[in-house]
């Protein structure tokens, strides 16, 4: 296909997509790369009450999110908001961000991702979680592989706190 060609129309109709776990959220794959000319990807994000993601920094992508229930609060840099559904927010690249759930109930947002490329991530670190326990080391390959870098925050053990979170592993 050639760059100025439209991508091909891709439908997924509400409920559709693999859902997997990430450890202590969970994801729903709904548009790849290769459906958008490799310029974005879209996943879901179940949050379950007590979710947090660990604090990391992607070195290839941008991301943006919409909460579309619940309350999901962010940390990217020095800033820090707590979303509800409606909510919008940037987590520019080559910058410490952490999601968690911020509410008393399930929470879910949509993840856009660009470029495409790091929903494989998800797909690889999803199959290998699956298959059993995490193995930490092919966790951090992987992470490697697509430029996902894992950080201490200082700022962790406050949030941790104030929204009674589960710590990340």
């Amino acid at each position: 296909m050639e760059q100025d060609e439209a991508p091909r129309l891709t439908v997924v109709e509400p409920g559709q997509g693999r859902e997997a776990p990430l450890g202590t959220i969970g994801v729903v794959f709904k548009l790849f790369g290769a459906d958008t000319h490799e310029q974005l990807s879209i996943v879901e994000h179940p949050f379950p009450v007590g979710a947090l993601v660990p604090p990391h920094i992607h070195t290839r992508e941008d991301e943006y999110s919409i909460v579309l229930e619940g309350e999901i609060g962010f940390r990217s840099g020095e800033r820090q908001a707590v979303l509800g559904a409606g909510g919008y927010i940037t987590k520019p690249r080559n910058e410490l961000h952490t999601m968690w759930n911020a509410g008393k109930v399930p929470a879910r947002m949509i993840e856009i991702i660009s470029p495409a490329g790091f929903e494989h991530f998800f797909w690889g670190l999803a199959d290998h979680l699956e298959a059993g326990p995490p193995d930490a080391e092919l966790i951090e390959k992987l992470a490697a592989d697509f430029g996902l870098q894992f950080a201490e925050a200082p700022w962790l053990p406050d949030i941790i706190s104030r929204y009674n979170l589960t710590p990340p592993r």
